[in-house]
């Protein structure tokens, strides 16, 4: 038995199968690069759904942690953390800027949007409204909320009954959203670009008309960018490239540069709408956590990498579409910056196992899209090396379809 039939039969007896696993067991991770328990090397194009959007133990934040770990490790909430008070400020510096905000730290994108939709329906209690508007496509997480939120029954299915007040509307649909807004309506919520959706990016007219039709109706605007966020999409966050502002935003996934760490961000108007006693975290906004996400701040800006991400995500989108000229099944490359799509007309799971066998890992959404999202600090060469294993990948399923 080998060392990862060792560590799988450990998981079939004692994990519970809540995830459908990649035969692989990573141990090691530097850069674009991850290493399993048998050593073989993997470009990784898709770290942790971007959680390693910086890439693996990228060292800014790797000393980050050891220098706090030696200090001070869990700080409770009822007292005063200088670090989450740094990131915070942080945040708001890249986001929400001189029109001022303010910052809720949890652990995850679930807590994150969870903690969202309490601060809109408390917005909103005074006055009567409390239904919340999302996407069909779209997904906010796994919680009970969350998972209502996320108009895709595949995950809804047997965890009835579902909280009331979530209307769903087409996204890129400004129409579908109107007819769904009423008298009772506090928020919508989107992704600017749906990830576990396909990589939908949410159309110009899309956003700016949510923008204004929110300001109009007096209804709270929020963008979940658990995915999008901290460069990703050529942008610090995404909805910058539309020129407007959320009132709301939630973030995971990069900010802690792999560290597990969740923020909520609302506008000065509403921040405090939740006051001591109606939300908590007991390890939001811990100091390992801050430390990490300070660090990957400072790595990403003195990086340059969120120009970067324009550049490489230019480059990877155009080696993408190459695809189209040899593959017939290849059907449309989309994207923004370093998140970018394949959707295909075949089934994509025999490619991602293919890739994997030859030391690229990718995913695949919706069945027929492949998930490129490679960390900000890739390469060209990198790059390049990945496409000569995707083009493998789907030789070999050429020949067998």
């Amino acid at each position: 038995m080998t060392q990862t039939e060792e560590i799988m039969k450990v998981y079939y007896d004692c994990v519970m199968p809540t995830y459908a696993r990649v035969p692989v067991v990573l141990v090691r991770g530097k850069g674009v690069n991850a290493y399993d328990i048998e050593g073989k090397e993997f470009l990784d194009f898709f770290p942790g759904w971007a959680v390693s959007g910086i890439g693996h133990c990228h060292p800014k934040v790797v000393r980050a942690i050891k220098e706090q770990a030696g200090k001070m490790i869990h700080v409770s909430n009822n007292f005063y953390n200088e670090l989450q008070g740094k990131l915070a400020a942080k945040i708001i510096q890249h986001s929400f800027g001189v029109a001022g905000g303010k910052v809720f730290f949890c652990n995850s994108g679930a807590e994150a949007n969870e903690a969202a939709i309490k601060l809109a329906r408390r917005a909103g209690y005074p006055f009567g409204k409390y239904e919340i508007i999302t996407m069909e496509g779209s997904f906010h997480g796994r919680t009970l909320a969350a998972i209502t939120a996320t108009a895709q029954p595949k995950y809804q299915e047997g965890f009835g009954p579902l909280p009331g007040g979530f209307v769903y509307a087409k996204f890129n649909d400004l129409e579908s959203v109107l007819s769904k807004i009423t008298d009772k309506t506090a928020a919508i919520m989107l992704e600017p670009i749906q990830g576990e959706g396909g990589i939908n990016v949410g159309s110009d007219e899309f956003i700016k008309g949510l923008r204004k039709v929110c300001d109009e109706k007096k209804i709270l605007l929020i963008f979940d960018e658990v995915q999008t966020g901290m460069g990703r999409t050529g942008k610090m966050f995404c909805y910058q490239h539309y020129g407007v502002t959320p009132d709301i935003m939630t973030l995971a996934k990069t900010l802690g540069g792999g560290f597990p760490i969740g923020a909520m961000v609302a506008g000065k108007e509403i921040a405090d709408t939740l006051q001591p006693g109606m939300h908590a975290s007991t390890f939001g906004g811990g100091p390992l956590a801050c430390a990490a996400s300070l660090a990957t701040f400072e790595a990403i800006e003195e990086g340059d990498l969120v120009e970067k991400a324009v550049r490489r995500g230019r480059y990877l989108h155009n080696r993408l579409s190459l695809l189209k000229k040899d593959f017939p099944f290849v059907h449309v490359v989309r994207g923004k910056g370093l998140m970018q799509a394949v959707e295909l007309t075949i089934e994509g799971r025999h490619i991602v196992d293919k890739c994997a066998e030859m030391g690229l890992l990718i995913n695949c959404t919706q069945a027929k899209i492949l998930r490129v999202m490679p960390p900000l600090t890739v390469k060209n060469s990198d790059i390049d090396k990945a496409l000569g294993i995707i083009e493998q990948a789907m030789k070999g399923i050429e020949v067998e379809s």
